[in-house]
């Protein structure tokens, strides 16, 4: 994952916090994480576990700030990833919840909740905040 300076914006740095606790807690190294705040704030984890449904496939798991965590079967460059599940309304939930999700999809014990859509892109200040819970020391 990327190193941050202080100039960063305070949601980046909150971002990378967040999926760096997540990362660790899915069991991903930090080589297969990757994160983007622009129009939309993006992230993705790439997990070395394969779904028996598709074991020729990678899966990831994937974040917006729109629609919160989702697990996916990545397929060929240009078709949509195959979504597996979707974590559900929470859009910052606790890193152990969201490594419960993968192992429960991926164990056929969960289906995960339709796709939310989450209009938190209209309160960035909030996002904000509830990924600043992850950064070290004092925000």
């Amino acid at each position: 994952m990327r190193a941050f300076s202080q100039s960063i914006s305070p949601m980046a740095r909150g971002l990378a916090a967040y999926v760096r606790t997540v990362a660790e807690a899915v069991g991903v190294p930090e080589e297969a994480v990757d994160f983007e705040v622009s129009d939309t704030a993006t992230a993705y984890l790439g997990l070395a576990r394969r779904w028996r449904n598709r074991p020729e496939h990678d899966l990831m798991l994937v974040w917006s700030e729109r629609h919160g965590w989702s697990l996916a079967a990545e397929t060929e460059p240009t078709q949509d990833p195959v979504v597996l599940a979707h974590f559900g309304p929470d859009l910052v939930p606790a890193p152990a919840e969201v490594a419960r999700f993968v192992t429960d999809v991926l164990a056929g014990h969960g289906r995960g909740r339709p796709r939310p859509d989450l209009s938190v892109a209209d309160d960035r200040a909030r996002l904000t905040e509830l990924l600043g819970a992850y950064l070290p020391g004092p925000r």
